[in-house]
């Protein structure tokens, strides 16, 4: 009797080690495998390693890169990723269960806690716990973009990205934007200030083209610890090929559709006599469009002076208007101060047909470009727009 209970307390106590060994966990919170313990009394790892990017307690991790949870002898069974305020990360587990990428992008001076099991080849279990944190900009910038989304435009629009403050890294701004049309156009970025940026292509827009365009700056480092604070995105179509050709001397606005003449107006240009009030030479864009317009020139002694159908080509001060009041030079003298007069019904016709973005060339004046214009993209040849760029 006595050797039977000695037996059966000893049978009880191998159960309960046995129990307590299978119910262990390791201090990192990996759970440890059944069956005990090995080498002297030290755990048995499983055979399955999980790791992650960013790496757990990493600091000031990227908000755009994806998150990437991978395992090596094993498969992935359970992985979440939780911000600081509850939201779970999207993501997609591979099928081979063998990694899991976020599909989403993650949220500036936030915390993100890993909670990621898989099982090992040797039907072990493994698990990965842990938080890291991302990047706390000193400053967000924002960027807007034009033209905007659906506007049809002229042969001659530029694309511009605007910024509220300057970004230090151009070259970092301009890897992240791009431009997609579904034939090649050559174009490249230039610098016009230190707040905005333009793409212009090598010559004039092939008509009818669809252009998508995508400044990716979330999570883009532009310089002295500034990020971009959100992506922007436009599409846009470009319109007929209309190009209007003005040689001063010739006292005549020409109209071109498709490379042919389609339409010539007689006009009035810039006084000859003083290169001041030349109408300047260069590659101009219609910028807007005004039914009826009001012209203050204090320099030249007039204000609130009316006049219709109006079509800015510059911020210099040019426009192409009508001015009746002036028939009798129109076709015969240039005496404007700067614009382009026309008659009433030439004004009408010419705004009726005007996109903007349709390029006006004006040759034959002494004045040259005004380059304090803010579009400026055509005053430049394409070798010198160029070296406008920063990238490398």
């Amino acid at each position: 009797m006595i050797e039977r209970r000695t037996v059966f307390k000893a049978a009880l106590a191998a159960g309960a080690a046995a129990l307590t060994a299978a119910c262990a966990t390791s201090n990192n919170g990996t759970a440890l495998p059944q069956g005990g313990s090995e080498n002297g009394g030290k755990p048995v790892e499983p055979v399955a390693k999980i790791t992650a990017t960013p790496a757990v307690d990493a600091k000031d991790a990227g908000v755009r890169d994806p998150i990437v949870v991978k395992v090596a002898e094993g498969k992935l069974t359970e992985v979440k990723v939780t911000s600081s305020s509850g939201a779970q990360v999207k993501g997609e587990l591979a099928e081979d269960g063998s990694s899991w990428t976020s599909s989403e992008s993650l949220g500036y001076g936030k915390t993100y806690t890993y909670s990621a099991k898989a099982l090992g080849s040797d039907q072990r279990p493994a698990e990965l716990t842990g938080s890291f944190a991302t990047i706390s900009p000193a400053k967000q910038v924002r960027a807007t973009l034009n033209p905007a989304d659906d506007a049809k435009v002229g042969v001659a629009m530029p694309i511009s990205v605007k910024f509220n403050a300057a970004p230090k890294d151009r070259a970092a701004v301009e890897k992240a934007l791009k431009v997609k049309t579904e034939s090649d156009v050559e174009g490249a970025w230039g610098w016009l200030s230190a707040t905005q940026v333009d793409w212009r292509p090598k010559e004039y827009w092939p008509e009818n083209t669809t252009v998508e365009v995508e400044a990716n700056l979330y999570g883009v480092e532009l310089g002295g610890g500034a990020y971009g604070k959100a992506d922007v995105t436009t599409k846009f179509t470009i319109g007929r090929n209309q190009v209007v050709k003005v040689h001063t001397p010739d006292h005549t606005m020409r109209v071109y559709r498709g490379g042919a003449e389609a339409k010539s107006y007689p006009c009035s240009n810039g006084l000859d006599a003083e290169v001041d009030r030349n109408t300047p030479n260069g590659t101009y864009i219609v910028m807007s469009k005004q039914p009826h317009a009001v012209f203050d020139n204090a320099r030249y002694g007039y204000t609130n002076v009316n006049k219709k159908w109006a079509c800015r080509i510059s911020n210099h001060g040019e426009f192409i208007h009508e001015n009746q009041d002036n028939a009798a030079a129109i076709g015969k003298t240039n005496n404007s101060h700067g614009c382009v007069n026309l008659l009433e019904a030439d004004a009408k016709d010419f705004f009726d047909s005007a996109m903007i973005g349709d390029p006006v060339e004006v040759t034959g004046a002494q004045q040259k470009s005004p380059m304090g214009s803010d579009v400026k993209d055509w005053f430049y040849d394409w070798p010198t727009w160029q070296t406008l760029s920063a990238a490398k």
